[in-house]
């Protein structure tokens, strides 16, 4: 079975990405993973990294105003960062809620860990596809794979794609700016993706701060919509002002579900409630 292609046959599939907007609170990411489902989400997604490995060591010293106070880079990247006790209750929480959930592996430690819950999917950040010690351990899982394409060239992604090969290969197109101006969008390279890759599905991933253009983004042919939720955007943190508020959320995915109706097929017909009116208003039939 082909995961992305059933999961996509008949409607867009949605990802929340909660990344680190629980600001290393459980508490925070409970209400996320609520927010989602109730928004229509079918995916919530986070970040697992091991920090020392992450971190550039000429990163670990620096100081930074965070909402513990000014502390060091790498104290700030270890309060964020979820362990077994956190994802333990993740889990747990998702499977209640009927919500599917996975987080994108920043190292291989961190793939190790995450695949103890059994996620149904990987997926690979955009500062990741150049990654291949990970990218290998990612295709040993055997599992399906989402990958991001920010920041990455035509000659990166080809050999990412390559590399892990199209069977059950999620594809999104991205621009990793936070936020991400409209005019460097791009949003007509989703077509390109979907003629290069035919085996692939094919998504978008926004950091914009408006919602047209994911909604853009299906009517050009993504079938998965990956956007980072939040609380509020008011909230402290790099992803936030990029994030969509759960009402925002909600009002995305009713207007792709009504852009995936208006579509169609490509095909020119009369419906029965033209032909009254034809009847009415033609003078040649």
């Amino acid at each position: 079975m082909n995961f992305f292609k059933d999961k996509t046959k008949n409607r867009t599939f949605f990802i929340a990405e909660i990344g680190i907007n629980h600001n290393g609170s459980i508490d925070e990411a409970l209400k996320l993973i609520t927010a989602a489902k109730l928004s229509g989400c079918d995916c919530v997604k986070f970040q697992k990294r091991t920090p020392k490995i992450c971190t550039p060591k000429s990163q670990w010293d620096i100081l930074r105003e965070t909402p513990w106070g000014k502390i060091k880079y790498i104290e700030y990247k270890n309060k964020i960062e979820f362990g077994k006790k956190e994802y333990d209750v993740i889990d747990k929480f998702c499977k209640k809620n009927e919500i599917l959930w996975t987080a994108s592996c920043w190292d291989v430690p961190s793939v190790k860990f995450i695949e103890k819950y059994n996620v149904p999917f990987h997926k690979v950040a955009s500062a990741c596809i150049t990654d291949f010690s990970l990218l290998e351990k990612l295709k040993k899982t055997k599992k399906p794979i989402i990958i991001s394409t920010g920041m990455s060239n035509e000659k990166q992604i080809n050999k990412a794609v390559k590399f892990l090969s199209q069977k059950n290969l999620a594809i999104l197109h991205c621009n990793s700016s936070y936020p991400a101006p409209n005019d460097q969008l791009n949003l007509s390279y989703i077509s390109k993706l979907i003629s290069r890759f035919k085996n692939s599905t094919i998504g978008y991933s926004g950091h914009e701060i408006n919602l047209a253009p994911s909604v853009a983004a299906v009517v050009l042919g993504a079938k998965i919509i990956e956007r980072h939720i939040t609380l509020d955007k008011t909230l402290w943190g790099t992803d936030q002002q990029s994030s969509i508020e759960p009402l925002g959320f909600a009002r995305l995915i009713q207007d792709i579900r009504t852009v995936e109706k208006s579509l169609g097929q490509p095909i020119k017909k009369i419906y029965p409630q033209e032909e009254k009116i034809m009847i009415k208003l033609r003078k040649y039939i």
